[in-house]
């Protein structure tokens, strides 16, 4: 068969050790064919896979990562709809970790998703990081567990890219990376650096080592709603789970689509950096 004719059939072409499917054509041509052979070769962990983890995912099993594991206790709810790229009408109530898997397994069929339904900490830790993975992305908005994830991962030296605040923000051209230590602007940022070395004797006044993807835009305040009848009433399926309660958060940020749907694809872009390196 002709290269023309495999791009038709959706087929393979290549010799010796790579193989390249057309689906990768185009990167291919940016990253050559040793780097999407790299990818192929590589597994990526996400931890939380919402408005954040849900792009990354998605860019990185777009980038021809071989390998993910989606990590994510939480059910798809209504309220998603506005800026994850899973929620959507027939996929309210079910996990996002399963949705999200079937999406990516058709995206790319070749590629090996496995979607975990659990909740990260500090007992799940070592099952959840097993297969070690070649990087870590972390979108997990808990900040008990996202500390324990980065601590964990600067102590195991896993690569480690972590999204900060995203939501607040209206403008996705402020999304920036930089070692943990050197953020600017994002409080979500300098809180999580103080109960590091609180908590786990990380010191983020020097390098890290994590990449942090975070904005440089001044958080925005939110508005409350005539629904909310004087405080928030959480309507998600699995809001009541035990571990991270949707009620029992102190404030309830607005987001928009266009800011977490950057933050996860500059994650995605920092660990594909890092897996061709």
């Amino acid at each position: 068969m002709t290269i023309a004719g495999a791009a038709t059939a959706g087929a393979c072409y290549g010799s010796g050790a790579v193989t390249l499917h057309r689906r990768f054509d185009r990167t291919a041509r940016l990253l050559g064919e040793p780097g999407v052979a790299r990818l192929a070769a590589s597994t990526v962990t996400v931890f939380g896979v919402g408005g954040v983890g849900s792009f990354a995912a998605e860019g990185l099993v777009r980038s021809g990562v071989g390998r993910l594991i989606l990590v994510d206790y939480d059910r798809i709810c209504v309220t998603n709809v506005n800026r994850q790229v899973h929620a959507m009408k027939g996929t309210l109530g079910k996990a996002k970790v399963e949705v999200m898997a079937e999406r990516l397994r058709a995206i790319n069929p070749d590629a090996v998703i496995e979607a975990r339904a659990a909740f990260y900490g500090a007992d799940t830790s070592a099952r959840l990081l097993s297969p070690e993975p070649d990087v870590v992305v972390d979108a997990i908005d808990n900040v008990t567990a996202k500390m324990h994830l980065i601590a964990t991962c600067v102590r195991q030296r896993l690569r480690l890219v972590s999204t900060m605040g995203a939501a607040a923000r209206l403008d996705p051209t402020m999304v920036r990376t930089a070692d943990l230590s050197q953020t600017k602007i994002c409080p979500f940022a300098r809180d999580l650096r103080k109960g590091l070395r609180k908590k786990h004797g990380l010191d983020c006044t020097q390098p890290t080592g994590v990449i942090a993807v975070y904005s440089e835009e001044s958080p925005v305040e939110p508005q409350a709603l005539a629904y909310d009848e004087g405080g928030f009433r959480c309507v998600c399926p699995g809001g009541q789970n035990g571990v991270n309660d949707c009620e029992q958060k102190h404030r309830i940020e607005g987001s928009v689509a266009f800011v977490p749907s950057v933050f996860g694809m500059t994650a995605a872009a920092a660990a594909v950096r890092l897996l061709i390196s």
